[in-house]
């Protein structure tokens, strides 16, 4: 008992004088079981925790203690997760990466003590696991990054209890020369049915509790970095037809490599890179002139994807990782392969890839480069980088060099400014470099507790063109303004926090400076106690139309100046309930005719190894002015289940009444092991449009595409 107070002393002495913890190295093995019985917990002082929701420093109803300690390989976490009612314990998921309102334990580690990225590791009382990437200090999160890291959990009529481990080699991280390493570190506890969570360090609300620029330094003394090579070879098997085509057999095998440089540089190699178990694209229906932006969900390009971004205003981007593999209609292109080095060279985070694609009948093989170089500068949270893209296909050469930084000037306030110019072999011959740059300032007060605020300014010329971007429109001057006001109601027993605010963006076109495009709303909105919330938002806008366009292949936009209101009210259930719905309801005028929209997404978590969702979204255009009007209609119905953490399945379904098209995405996974997976892959398109060729015959849906994939790939380590 004194050896353990002592600890404790010297852990709050640390804690007080703000200098790295020192954390525990144990002598004797831990055996990751759930069991919490090894002898070398004992030694391991508690981490002092405090509640973050539902009400900041409030009494919490539930003990928790929370144990990290390393050794000459690993970093360990266990968790005591005590509760006065066993039978409340949320387990709604078995399916892997799939936290869905559990109750959960979760370890954030900034390996590189940049309060900027950390790495998220988390687990469900089911011993469910899940990791994501943080970068852009908490505000961009990477669900489709895994790592190699083990954690088992169990449950007792005293409350449920996990141990983790997760090896150096997962975690990355530089030492100094006496062996010691430096890194940020946050733990929290989530009770899913009381919306409590308990954090450490003290972190207030007016910050996401993931934000790595709030976790606590740690120290570890006499490590090294590990560097073992990790080879995934995989053979899969596909039979494929279409509509025009026969069924077609193929087989293919390819390999990825990755090898630790060093404990904070990482390469990874691909040769015939393939995605084949990768979830189909979430359909979408362009309701503007604009063209729609699809998330990545490939896994190579996750890695530290963070590093990579270089987003300004209107969700311009200097690098979009969906331009490499698949051409303009989203369809896949064979990757030949290509290399990854990211992590971390001296002071400088270090980004670089380079792609190849193969050749096809109606485009040339294309070539894809990236190189991303960041430091820090004046403190911890101001940075200072330069990228660089380059493209080559066919006779054509695109390069795009950015510069920017993000400097912390005072307390909440930011001040990030960007540059980026590109050359294109086929830009016109007298195009300035004023033309081919796009600029980008902006200001943030940046905090979740009274006034936040953030005002940007940027403007692209009408030769800008970032050929591995992804740029919305050109040739525009953009202001945008965004505030909000956060209050804390501590004692209300419904609201957690409400917090009105506004907006005004204005997008002004270059070539006759008239506004192309404004928006300018006022809200309200409010977070529960319980998990939920919502807000209520009027909003006006102008769009000045140049080129006339069609929206859902039925109604006409007219060229010309239009303004137009509605008012939208969104409803969120709290997530840990086993059946929830959101709510998304807004309705106006639009252009010159009139706009209702509902989006219904509700989920049911029947058992924890079943979860049924379904989102379904339906628009409503009249123009009464030209007779048009189109119900557009958007349905997703998504089935998830495991049978265990190794066995899971996903189906998903989708119909998108634009294209009269409906798809299914079949995905079974047999993970065997840490790296070891077995896929069965089935997808089928089908032309849902029974308006029969010959009326004297009933017409039957219309197979568009089929295909059956068969993929094992595996992991050597050496």
């Amino acid at each position: 008992m004194k050896v353990r107070c002592l600890a404790l002393l010297l852990f709050a002495t640390s804690l007080a004088a703000q200098t790295p913890v020192e954390l525990t190295r144990i002598a004797t093995p831990i055996a990751i079981d759930g069991r919490m019985d090894d002898e070398a917990w004992r030694a391991v002082p508690p981490l002092p925790l405090t509640m973050y929701t539902p009400t900041y420093r409030g009494q919490t109803t539930q003990r928790t203690e929370i144990r990290v300690a390393y050794d000459d390989h690993a970093f360990y976490a266990g968790a005591w997760c005590f509760d006065s009612k066993p039978d409340g314990i949320r387990i709604n998921s078995l399916y892997r990466d799939r936290w869905n309102g559990d109750d959960a334990v979760a370890i954030y580690i900034d390996a590189f003590n940049d309060n900027n990225n950390s790495k998220w590791f988390g687990v469900t009382p089911a011993g469910m696991r899940f990791d994501s990437l943080v970068s852009d200090d908490g505000n961009t999160l990477n669900d489709n990054w895994d790592g190699f890291w083990t954690a088992k959990a169990a449950i007792t009529e005293e409350g449920w209890f996990v141990e983790v481990r997760i090896p150096f080699s997962t975690i990355g991280f530089q030492v100094d020369n006496a062996g010691r390493a430096v890194m940020g570190l946050t733990v929290t506890r989530f009770v899913s049915r009381l919306n409590e969570r308990v954090t450490f360090p003290d972190i207030d609300p007016k910050f996401p509790f993931r934000s790595p620029s709030k976790a606590r330094d740690i120290m570890l003394n006499g490590v090294r970095s590990e560097t073992p090579l990790y080879v995934t070879p995989y053979a899969l098997a596909e039979g494929t037809r279409t509509a025009f085509t026969p069924m077609r057999s193929s087989r293919e095998v390819g390999v990825d490599m990755r090898y630790p440089v060093s404990g904070n540089l990482t390469l990874d190699v691909t040769a015939n890179t393939d995605f084949a178990q990768v979830e189909a694209d979430d359909q979408q229906v362009a309701l503007d002139r604009f063209p729609l932006f699809y998330p990545e969900r490939r896994r190579f390009f996750q890695e530290n994807a963070g590093l990579f971004d270089f987003v300004t205003a209107g969700s311009t981007r200097l690098f979009n990782s969906r331009r490499i593999g698949l051409n303009a209609l989203q369809q896949p292109v064979r990757i030949l392969g290509g290399g990854r080095l990211v992590g971390r060279l001296g002071r400088w985070d270090v980004g670089m890839l380079d792609m190849q694609t193969e050749a096809g009948d109606a485009m040339p093989g294309e070539n894809f480069g990236v190189f991303r170089f960041r430091r820090a500068v004046r403190d911890a949270q101001s940075t200072a980088g330069l990228m660089l893209t380059t493209y080559h296909g066919g006779d054509r050469t695109n390069l795009a060099l950015g510069g920017d930084t993000s400097l912390h000037l005072k307390g909440d306030h930011y001040l990030t400014l960007k540059w980026i110019s590109t050359h294109d072999t086929e830009e016109r011959s007298d195009a300035g470099l004023f033309d081919r740059s796009l600029f980008d300032v902006r200001w943030d007060r940046r905090t979740g507790r009274g006034l936040q605020l953030t005002t940007q300014i940027s403007r692209a010329g009408r030769d800008y063109l970032p050929e591995l971007g992804f740029l919305p429109r050109r040739d525009y001057t953009t202001a945008n303004f965004v505030t909000n006001y956060y209050i804390f109601t501590d004692k209300n027993r419904y609201f957690r926090r409400v917090y009105p605010g506004a907006l005004a963006f204005s997008t002004f076109r270059n070539s006759d400076r008239e506004l192309e495009s404004g928006q300018y709303a006022l809200w309200v909105q409010w977070d529960t106690k319980t998990g939920g919330g919502g807000w209520v938002e009027p909003k006006w806008f102008r769009e000045n139309v140049l080129v006339p366009f069609t929206i859902g292949g039925k109604v006409h936009i007219p060229a010309g100046v239009y303004d137009f209101a509605d008012l939208q009210m969104v409803y969120s259930a709290a997530t840990g309930a086993r059946l929830r719905t959101d709510v998304n309801f807004r309705a106006g005028t639009y252009f010159d005719g009139k706009r209702v929209q509902v989006i219904v997404t509700p989920t049911w978590n029947a058992s924890r190894h079943l979860e049924l969702g379904a989102e379904y979204q339906l628009t409503r255009l009249d123009f009464p002015v030209r007779n048009e009007n189109v119900d557009i209609q958007l349905l997703r119905f998504r089935i998830r289940t495991a049978l265990n953490a190794r066995a899971s399945a996903n189906a998903f379904v989708q119909y998108n009444s634009t294209t009269q098209r409906a798809d299914i995405n079949l995905r079974l996974r047999y993970a065997a092991s840490e790296g070891t997976d077995l896929w069965l892959v089935y997808n089928e398109g089908l032309d849902t449009d029974l308006t029969p060729v010959d009326p004297t015959l009933p017409q039957q849906p219309r197979l568009l595409s089929r295909a059956l994939i068969v993929k094992y790939s595996r992991t050597f380590t050496f």
